[in-house]
């Protein structure tokens, strides 16, 4: 019996996938639940299994761009596993127990080519897919940013008195960006449009705060949530974070890891940008980026004085949010940050 092996449903943002390798010959026979194929998408990678056993033949190639839900192999049920192969049944889990995972990154580098004074390299499939979802986030919002700076004076000042204790106490180093979940979950109580979003002809608002961390990573930005924000301490976000950042570079992110999100933070500042315009993650609205913390000369009640400054930028949908709002809600972010005490709690610590 042949049975048809489609392109399954990776995540409720991802349309299409790009075949990256098979990971069996075309022909074999393989067994039920073994590696057959790895698609690749702009978020994560997927391993396909085969459903039972039976010989394997592909009707793609690697490298092809394919649709959710279309064929790419079929699997001929007749044709069973010898006995001599070497792949044992028992190594072979059921294909229900695996379906979920995320295969490590087999980039694929072609080599460069040298034409006179010039060196022509093969985009990966991955950054092709990146580059066309930034493009469609350019072309159809309304994106605007505004900026703001921030005096990280008290922040710092809380960092270096805790650093010891918390780590002792968390297991983890006590890190900015938890300060800034924690300063954007206030404001985004305060003004709520900023992580609604448009679906038709209605704005969508959710009552939840999972926030999107950017990562960098060697294969391109992994954006992993931080579920329910407003239930967690600052040492609950730094282990969280620390945990996305790892399975992120370690290619082991899944679906599940970087779906639903409401907002994004990204931090440029950690490769020491001074200032920059963010992109929206498709599906929100608005996007804040922090960067590189400098000590500049600053007017403190009427006196030069040196602070340590960090510039903010919000990036936004201007279909959906006005000016002012986004101008207020980055101002909120900046008078929390200068006063810590007005957000966090009792258990931070």
């Amino acid at each position: 019996m042949k049975i048809e092996i489609v392109v399954p449903v990776i995540g409720e943002s991802i349309t299409e996938a790009t075949v990256s390798a098979f990971l069996v010959q075309n022909g074999s026979v393989v067994l039920s639940g073994q590696e057959i194929m790895e698609l690749e998408t702009d978020k994560v990678n997927q391993v396909l299994y085969a459903p039972q056993e039976g010989q394997v033949t592909f009707s793609v190639l690697v490298g092809d761009v394919v649709q959710v839900g279309q064929k790419v192999a079929s699997l001929d049920s007749d044709v069973k596993v010898k006995e001599s192969v070497e792949v044992k049944k028992e190594q072979v889990a059921p294909v229900e127990e695996k379906k979920a995972e995320v295969s490590p990154v087999k980039e694929k580098e072609i080599p460069p080519v040298v034409e006179g004074r010039m060196i022509r390299k093969k985009m990966s499939s991955l950054r092709k897919i990146i580059a066309s979802k930034l493009v469609e986030v350019k072309n159809t919002t309304a994106m605007l940013t505004t900026f703001n700076e921030v005096d990280m004076t008290a922040v710092i000042d809380i960092r270096t008195k805790e650093k010891d204790t918390f780590l002792t106490k968390q297991g983890v180093k006590l890190g900015f960006m938890s300060f800034f979940v924690k300063a954007t979950l206030e404001a985004l109580r305060t003004y709520p449009i900023i992580h609604s979003f448009i679906e038709g002809d209605e704005i969508v608002t959710p009552t939840f705060y999972d926030i999107g961390i950017a990562v960098s990573t060697e294969r391109g930005l992994v954006v992993p949530v931080i579920r329910q924000c407003e239930t967690l301490s600052l040492g609950d976000i730094e282990k969280e974070i620390a945990n996305q950042a790892k399975k992120a570079r370690e290619a082991r992110t899944s679906i599940d890891d970087i779906k639903g999100g409401s907002f994004t933070i990204t931090n440029g500042g950690v490769f020491g940008s001074l200032l920059s315009t963010p992109i929206i993650n498709p599906s929100q609205s608005a996007i804040l980026g922090m960067h590189s913390i400098l000590k500049r000369p600053v007017a403190l009640e009427d006196q030069v004085v040196i602070r340590p400054m960090m510039y903010l930028a919000l990036s936004y949908d201007h279909r959906i949010i006005d000016g002012k709002e986004a101008v207020l809600f980055l101002v909120h972010i900046k008078e929390l940050l200068e006063n810590p005490s007005k957000f966090l709690q009792g258990d931070d610590f």
